[in-house]
């Protein structure tokens, strides 16, 4: 841990040139007394370091000197993959060994190339998190991560949607996928590879036995076919909808990708009305009311007749909600109207 803090003063000082005490203490996260103390070991073991005393002072290396101290290790290798995406690799544990992999990389770049990585950061940053939702606590993300990392077995109790809700699952953890802000586990059992909501796990016990991953298994190939086929499953229905010209446009804002989609691609030409006829897939009658109260009155549900039936009873029952007028002596303190 020692000799690992001493090569990361040395790399700041190398890329950043004079540093406080101060400031070298905030980024190693050790006291000024300590980063003192480095300061001296490292002095002693014949690096060319100054140091500065005054307001202005600090510590520097003598112009010139650069450490070949710049290889990366195979876990900083690891993390590099996720140098754009500080969140996901804290979560994996890996934000220290991230920083350090980021040191040594700006140390062994020449100036100018360093000084653009730094515009770089300034211009560009990667949020992998969804609109509004919150990403899920997971507090077995450290123990599934090492699993994956050490291909060991593990053991969890996991709640899913259909009954019974909770079961105990063996699995061999392939990898992990990060979407829209949430973990997914993909890992193996007798009954083929399959999905796990890394918040959903209730326990993890990483188990003593190994596991041989497949050397033909990508994990990026199987995310996306699995995605294929999820919603394959998940749209297994049909709804014929007229929709006007400005809503069909408006779809891909309006819905997911998929059904937006299939919806674009079906139009056929505009009606007398100047209506555009379109297929859009649906999970269920009860599931796609809902989606398509969101286009309002510029969408109308040709087929199937539940469906349109659905929409009807719907639209009725909220008509019914909406027909009186509230009293506006009680309604306007709730909604915070002064009047």
């Amino acid at each position: 841990m020692r000799a690992s803090r001493l090569l990361s003063a040395l790399l700041l000082l190398q890329t950043r040139g004079r540093m406080t005490a101060r400031q070298l203490a905030d980024e190693l996260e050790v006291s000024v007394r300590t980063v003192y103390r480095d300061m001296e070991s490292l002095s002693a073991a014949g690096v060319p370091l100054y140091g500065d005393p005054g307001h202005d002072g600090g510590y520097r290396l003598l112009d010139g000197f650069r450490t070949r101290l710049t290889g990366l290790t195979r876990d900083e290798a690891q993390a590099l993959s996720l140098a754009g995406l500080p969140g996901p690799a804290a979560d994996l544990g890996l934000g220290t060994v991230l920083a350090t992999a980021q040191l040594k990389l700006a140390a062994a770049l020449p100036e100018e190339l360093r000084d653009r990585t730094g515009e770089i950061r300034q211009r560009f940053h990667l949020d992998p998190s969804g609109w509004y939702a919150e990403s899920d606590p997971t507090p077995h993300l450290a123990a599934v991560t090492d699993a994956v990392w050490r291909q060991r077995r593990i053991r969890v109790r996991y709640r899913r949607w259909t009954a019974p809700q909770e079961v105990t699952r063996t699995l061999d953890p392939y990898g992990l996928v990060l979407k829209s802000g949430r973990w997914y586990l993909v890992a193996a059992r007798p009954a083929g590879v399959r999905t796990y909501r890394v918040s959903q796990i209730l326990r993890t016990q990483v188990l003593k036995d190994r596991f041989e991953r497949p050397h033909d298994f990508d994990l990026a190939a199987h995310w996306q076919s699995y995605l294929a086929d999820f919603d394959a499953r998940r749209l297994r229905d049909e709804a014929v909808v007229r929709l006007t010209p400005k809503v069909l446009t408006k779809l891909p804002d309006l819905m997911e990708p998929a059904v937006a989609r299939a919806a674009q691609d079906s139009a056929g030409p505009p009606g007398p009305d100047g209506r555009v006829q379109v297929v859009m897939p649906i999970e269920s009658a009860e599931h796609a009311v809902g989606m398509l109260l969101r286009l309002g009155a510029e969408a109308e549900v040709v087929a199937p007749a539940g469906l349109r039936a659905l929409m009807t009873q719907t639209i009725n029952a909220l008509v019914d909600t909406y027909r009186d007028p509230l009293d506006k002596h009680e309604a306007s303190p709730r909604l915070g109207i002064q009047r």
